[in-house]
């Protein structure tokens, strides 16, 4: 799938500039990035020892993501018993979140959500309605005597 192999390149992309990379050669190769990385996370974790954080992500594709990066420098996530499926738990300097992973994690995120935004729209137009929008604004709401049965969707 063409489309897919876009999306990946565009990844490395991101993550060869994320790496500080010193020439264009250097930018798109996506497995010197990572190296790249990896010795900055070590060397910051030498200025800066490790200490546990909390992330809370309630969309799974972004946690999966999250935990897929901080796995691929190394990084062990975890939970304790009785945390959420939301929570993820990883030892990390926060010099490295903030300068390196978060930034990162952002705008893979950004990119992600675009795709995956535009693949349901696809799906939905093809398979559903080709002619679909959210529902329009009315007045009402809050306050107002509605007509009609109601409906909780379950989850939100």
């Amino acid at each position: 799938m063409n489309e897919e192999k876009d999306l990946i390149e565009k990844l490395q992309r991101i993550e060869a500039l994320f790496a500080r990379a010193g020439t264009p050669g250097e930018k798109a190769a996506a497995f010197e990035a990572s190296m790249r990385i990896r010795r900055r996370l070590e060397e910051v974790a030498r200025e800066e020892p490790p200490t546990e954080f909390r992330f809370s992500i309630a969309e799974g594709w972004s946690r999966k993501l999250l935990a897929a990066m901080l796995h691929r420098y190394g990084i062990r996530t975890y939970r304790y018993r009785g945390q959420r499926r939301t929570t993820l738990m990883a030892r990390v300097s926060k010099r490295f979140i903030d300068e390196t992973l978060w930034p990162q994690y952002l705008e893979y995120a950004r990119v992600l959500e675009k795709h995956v935004n535009e693949i349901t729209e696809r799906i939905i137009a093809r398979a559903v309605s080709p002619d679909f929008e959210d529902g329009e604004v009315v007045d009402g709401g809050p306050g107002h005597e509605l007509s009609g049965p109601q409906v909780q969707v379950p989850g939100a």
